[in-house]
């Protein structure tokens, strides 16, 4: 089937698997790469394209949707199956060194932990690969060259999930670098068999222009390289010669569908009409969001004796749709609200009986979702996250702010242990046992640019002093906190009716699916709503995550009681982008919205001001002129704040006013980490939203220097598909040159400046359209950078890129992508960088979901942005002792005061065990995984967590040698000596020291029965405090002795507590 575009191809297909079920039909797109860009910027496509020749090689599939541009593209395709799959069998002599080389051969990248699609990891004799032919990544264990184990795991814990005895690899993409004889390009239409039949869609009559279009730009492009002095390959190689290709088409046969009889004339080049045949198939009835009129359609339909299916994305929109049409009884005969998805409904009489589809989106009227069922990518590996490299600022809780030296081999009496160095003040070098990491936390400042503070003096007063005063501080905040939590709770609010069928109504035609974050809080704000205590909760989220849905469904809620509704945005811009939002929402309904900034003239003010004081308009959006002294809400139910922490003291005074009787729904972008999430519940009401809307495209993202023709090129991309995008150039001295030399390259774009020292109404004009789509492109500084949001919009080009920081290109680049269209990014910037812009930039080319890379940074982000919800003074604190070590000062804080103290009364004890123990780089290679694991070592509180801890590790890196298992007996043996207030341990060869603190007495005669069994005398060398020494004859294992000694005495004290 040929498709007229890439997006309709998708949808074809994703339109027959609904019909003929999955995996008969496979796409094989066209690249979204330039030709001559060394890959393809999106695994996806790489890999869809070898999925599908696979499934045609290996007979799997006889259907395949594609557009024409990609059958005219060559790609090195192997002639025959064996040469593209590669299948691993447990129990076959595969050869580990032999598989290396061919994953690399097939485009894999080696790294230290696999994250993604397209990646290898090597760990003794263990291999992990994500290939994009398996389900999950796989695991695969050798002994020798053959091959024991094929396990699936997890990649966020990295854990196995499942075994399988076969398995099967598929390359990257198809690879142009491989010395193999059998890889010549081709097209897919060279592969096609002669009895081949072309379905063309929808497609202009002739064929011959685009693949001339296409031969011209690829020849075009070839010469300018050529002249540049580079050795391009020949346009052959990449594409297949227009009039070739043509040849190719003309020799197989064509069914050409259409909407109409004479679209059908008009591809048919002028054959008979005899040849022309009709499916009596028309498009279903208008429903535009209308209940009755569904409801009529059903029922006519049901009359005449035929079925309806009404299709929905989910079973939640089934649900929500049999609900408005007073349940499931009610649907007449022959219809029914089923799960599945459609481009578009239909009727067709033809059929037996006659079949009426509606779909969900039809009925609502939005676009359609596409749900894509594949995995391309995976997610971050806890690891990623910990990750510290030499050089940076780390804080020790005893000790203060130091530098990272690494990880350190140390010798003691012969023994060899790791430990990490901090270097401070003066040089000192502090080398921290890896059992005590908990005490290190990494240095994260408040902002990306925050210059670390200067590194304390060991045992010196000033980290002393700060730690105290940073205490003391936070200790007030909390105390001020559960405060007013307190004062809530005594307040009385309104409570608000439970939901209409008016509000299922509203929810259900919310353009998206909701996500399962966004779900729950929509239903805690409700509930909150339906309470008799005023709410004041906080929706925290990503950029384009759907909280503004949420705020807009509490809203409608509100105004259905008859309350106000005020939203309260800081910028102008936000403003005018939340009123079109909540006006397009609700335009089926009768609530009036109106906006106050300075974007309205006065007469606009007062008329919006006398319909709030008379109760005529039921929202209004505005800025902090809303909170002017002459803004009367007679009925105010619901205020909504966007983005708080940008308000001025002033304003979150006048907002402290109002908070004690209307309920408060308060909005961020502005991740925060989980720590503060968990820290603040009980104390502050909080919703965090983690979950990106499904099938979220990630921003294919180029790093380029200014290029008239890859601008031109990129630029026209999304004009051709019929959308939009934003140049940013963010100095407003010479933005109109920048809007001139854009209208040179593409002369047919309606082109438009916006920047914030416009006048209002021109701004707002401005704005406007663009919203509206009445603007192609629109030159702009960073005024776009909060809220602004036009799913039309898929192309962002930020000129000078490198004058960001990381977290505002993260924000800007948050304005594309916010449909399910794919979207680019291009930063242009000079070829000589400096290193931290060139880390910038590339953390987002290359990460453009979240990445190891890219999560490091945004972790960071969030930890800043926990810096920016705590106010001045406490920002100030973080910034000096690290946001880090301040979250978990915070953390105990906040237990102290609840009462949750930790019920551990004893420190852990010393441990000293004979032979060295430490992880070796012979069983863990990647340091970053090394100082992951000790952390996690170091915090361990339980047993049980130590032996999941060496499952683990057999599992991921297998067998443990004797120092592992010397450092995770030391683990054992320091949690059970704390339980029962043990000082020091001691184990040597046949003989173990037990030193307990004072005041603490063991019932040491559970211990007779089974040390007798295990050949151990016990030997009391003091008696208080009491100390004892263990001597051991029989064959069994001091250490496993021990540990069984200390868990009978922990024991014993339980049964007696």
């Amino acid at each position: 089937m040929v498709a007229p575009s890439p997006r309709r191809a998708i949808e074809i297909e994703v339109d027959l698997e609904l019909f003929l079920g999955e995996g008969t039909s496979f796409l094989f797109p066209q690249r979204e790469a330039r030709p001559y860009e060394s890959s393809e910027p999106h695994l996806e496509i790489g890999a869809l394209r070898v999925e599908a020749v696979e499934a045609l090689l290996g007979g799997r599939t006889r259907l395949l949707v594609t557009t024409l541009r990609a059958l005219q593209e060559r790609a090195p395709i192997p002639d025959a199956l064996a040469g593209l799959r590669l299948t691993l069998r447990v129990g076959e002599e595969t050869g580990f060194q032999t598989l290396i080389g061919d994953l690399t051969e097939r485009g894999f990248e080696r790294v230290p932990i696999v994250e993604e699609v397209g990646q290898f990891a090597v760990r003794g004799g263990l291999l992990d690969v994500f290939s994009f032919g398996t389900p999950e990544p796989l695991r695969v264990e050798f002994f020798g060259n053959e091959i024991t184990s094929l396990r699936f795991f997890d990649i966020l814990d990295q854990r196995t999930r499942g075994t399988t005895t076969e398995a099967h690899i598929l390359p990257v993409d198809f690879q142009r670098d491989s010395e193999a004889a059998t890889l010549v390009s081709r097209s897919l239409l060279e592969l096609l068999p002669a009895d081949a039949l072309l379905l063309s869609v929808h497609q202009e009559a002739e064929w011959r222009p685009e693949l001339d279009r296409t031969w011209t730009y690829v020849c075009r492009l070839h010469e300018e390289l050529t002249a540049e002095g580079q050795s391009p390959d020949p346009p052959d190689t990449l594409f297949l010669p227009a009039n070739e290709a043509e040849e190719k088409l003309a020799g197989l046969a064509r069914i050409d569908l259409a909407a109409t009889p004479e679209a059908t004339s008009r591809a048919a080049h002028g054959t008979s009409p005899g040849s022309q045949n009709s499916l009596a198939c028309t498009a279903p009835p208008a429903i535009e969001r209308d209940m009755k009129r569904l409801s009529a359609a059903l029922r006519a339909t049901s009359a005449t004796g035929g079925r309806s299916l009404v299709l929905c994305d989910n079973r939640g929109q089934c649900e929500r749709l049999e609900e408005i049409l007073v349940g499931a009884k009610k649907i007449p005969p022959g219809a029914h609200v089923v799960v599945g998805s459609l481009a578009a409904g239909f009727i067709l009489e033809s059929a037996d009986p006659p079949l009426q589809v509606l779909t969900d989106h039809e009925i609502f009227r939005r676009s359609r979702r596409i749900q894509n069922r594949r995995r391309f990518r995976g997610a971050v590996a806890l690891e990623s996250l910990s990750q510290l490299s030499l050089g940076d600022y780390v804080v020790h809780m005893d000790h203060g702010v130091g530098v990272f030296r690494g990880l350190q081999h140390v010798e003691i009496g012969g023994e060899e242990f790791e430990s990490m160095s901090i270097e401070y003040a003066g040089g000192e070098v502090l080398r921290v046992p890896v059992y005590r990491l908990d005490l290190v936390e990494r240095w994260v400042g408040e902002s990306e640019g925050a210059t670390p503070p200067a590194v304390h003096r060991i045992g010196g007063k000033r980290w002393k002093t700060l730690k105290r005063k940073a205490n003391e501080a936070i200790e007030l905040m909390t105390f001020e906190l559960l405060r007013l939590y307190a004062k809530r709770e005594e307040e009385e609010g309104f409570a608000f009716s439970s939901d209409t069928v008016w509000q299922k109504e509203m929810e259900s035609s919310f353009l998206y699916e909701d996500t399962p974050d966004q779900r729950a809080a929509t239903e805690v704000v409700k509930r909150d709503m339906e309470s008799t205590k005023p709410m004041d909760r906080l929706i925290c989220g990503d950029v384009g995550y759907g909280k503004t849905e949420i705020a807009i469904r509490a809203a409608f809620k509100a105004v259905q009681d008859g309350k106000q509704v005020a939203v309260l945005a800081p910028t102008t811009v936000l403003v005018e982008q939340h009123r079109h939002t909540f006006s397009e929402r609700l335009a089926d309904y009768p609530v009036r919205i109106g906006a106050l900034s300075r974007f309205r003239t006065p007469t606009d003010q007062k008329k919006i001001l006398n319909g709030l004081a008379d109760g005529a308009v039921d929202i209004v959006v505005g800025t902090h002129r809303l909170l002017s002294p002459d803004v009367e809400f007679p009925h105010l139910g619901l205020l909504i704040v966007d983005e708080e922490q940008r308000f001025g003291v002033r304003h979150k005074e006048r907002l402290k006013q109002l908070r004690a009787s209307v309920d408060v729904l308060t909005l961020t972008a502005t991740p925060i980490p989980r720590t503060l999430h968990m820290s603040f519940m009980g104390l502050r009401d909080l919703s965090l939203i983690r979950t990106a809307p499904r099938d979220r495209m990630p921003v294919i993202t180029h790093v380029i220097p200014w290029s008239d023709q890859i601008l031109a090129e990129a630029l026209l991309r999304e004009l051709d598909r019929g959308g939009q995008a934003f140049f940013l150039h963010n100095l407003v001295s010479t933005i109109h040159g920048a809007a001139e030399r854009i209208r040179a390259l593409v002369p047919e774009a309606r082109i438009e400046i916006a920047h914030g020292q416009m006048r209002p109404r021109q701004l707002d004009r401005v704005m406007r359209s663009f919203v509206d789509g009445e603007i192609d492109v629109l030159v702009c500084s960073s005024i776009i950078e909060n809220g602004l949001d036009v799913p039309n919009a898929n192309t962002l080009i930020v000129n000078r890129a490198d004058r960001f920081g990381l977290s505002q290109l993260y924000q800007i680049r948050g304005r594309v992508g916010r449909s399910d269209r794919r979207a680019f990014c291009y930063l242009i910037a000079p070829n000589e960088l400096g290193d931290d812009a060139e880390r910038r930039l590339s953390v987002l080319e290359h990460h453009t979901q979240l990445g190891s890379g890219y999560s490091v940074a945004l972790r960071d982000m969030e930890l800043r942005g926990a810096g920016n919800l705590l106010g001045g003074e406490q920002s100030g604190f973080a910034h000096s002792i690290g946001i880090d070590a301040y979250m978990r000062l915070l953390e105990q804080t906040v237990k102290s005061l609840k009462g949750e103290e930790d019920s551990q009364k004893f420190p852990y004890p010393d441990v000293s065990i004979s032979g060295s123990a430490y992880l070796p780089d012979s069983y863990i290679s990647d340091s970053g995984q090394k100082l992951h694991l000790y952390q996690r070592l170091s915090k361990l509180a339980q047993i049980a967590e130590v032996a999941s801890l060496r499952e683990e590790l057999v599992d991921r890196f297998g067998a443990p040698p004797v120092h592992v298992e010397h450092l995770l007996d030391g683990a054992t043996l320091r949690i059970l000596g704390r339980r029962l207030g043990v000082e020091r341990i001691l184990v040597r060869e046949r003989e173990a020291r037990l030193n307990f603190r004072a005041a603490v007495v063991p019932r040491l005669s559970v211990l007779e029965r089974p040390l007798q069994d295990r050949s151990v005398s016990v030997e009391v060398r003091r008696m208080t405090p009491l100390s004892l020494v263990l001597h051991q004859a029989g064959p069994d294992s001091l250490v496993s002795t021990l540990i069984l000694a200390l868990n009978t005495l922990t024991e014993a004290r339980d049964e007696a507590a």
